[in-house]
């Protein structure tokens, strides 16, 4: 072997960085800030790099594009708040779920709007929103519903009964148009214990807390 080619054989050859799960979480938290303080259209790549103190290099590495990556945050950071609840009674878990809801809309409802009009134009952005921040409540919201029929407290022919769930996330989204504020725990509790559980044919309880 003729050291020319000894000395291409021991070349290094470049590695991908890597980046860990800890600090990708970091990246990902930092997306969605900027995009609830700003919108879809102003996130950028060097935007996040700087807030992140990251290297632009890097994250175009890992995820190739600003849609790719805001994909990825969405999905690294999928909370599921709603399926563990559990009162026993539907009215309880509906109320529990209000609470629940509303404790976050500061925080979720900002973000949906900043996607809402992007992803009309992408649907993979579509699908990871619907997947990361809609189908889990609704989810869980059905399966609330669906218990209570089961107990009995609500009839499975009760025409309300498909439209709860839409009712709750509905009403989160719309209020900063309507009113100009997030619909916060206080607003959706009452807007059960007024509009849902009366639809279902149950009785609000008689003290709010």
């Amino acid at each position: 072997m003729s050291p020319q080619e000894s000395g291409q054989e021991a070349a290094p050859v470049p590695r991908r960085s890597k980046i860990t799960p800890e600090r990708a979480q970091e990246l990902f938290t930092a997306v969605l800030d900027m995009l609830r303080e700003s919108g879809y259209e102003s996130l950028t790549m060097e935007g996040v790099a700087s807030r992140s103190r990251c290297g632009k290099s890097t994250l175009y590495r890992q995820w190739g594009s600003k849609p790719e990556l805001v994909v990825a945050a969405l999905h690294g950071t999928r909370r599921g708040l709603l399926p563990g609840i559990d009162t026993g009674t539907l009215t309880g878990d509906l109320r529990e779920a209000a609470k629940v809801i509303g404790e976050g809309s500061g925080r979720d409802t900002p973000l949906m709007l900043a996607l809402s009009h992007a992803a009309l134009h992408s649907p993979e952005l579509l699908c990871a929103m619907r997947e990361a921040l809609i189908l889990p409540e609704l989810a869980a919201i059905d399966a609330m519903v669906r218990r209570g029929v089961e107990r009995g407290e609500v009839a499975a022919d009760n025409p309300a009964v498909e439209f709860v769930s839409a009712q709750l996330l509905g009403v989160m989204r719309a209020r900063p148009l309507l009113e100009g504020g997030y619909a916060d725990e206080t607003f959706l509790v009452r807007f059960v214990e007024s509009a849902v559980l009366p639809a279902l044919g149950l009785n609000a309880p008689a003290s709010r807390s």
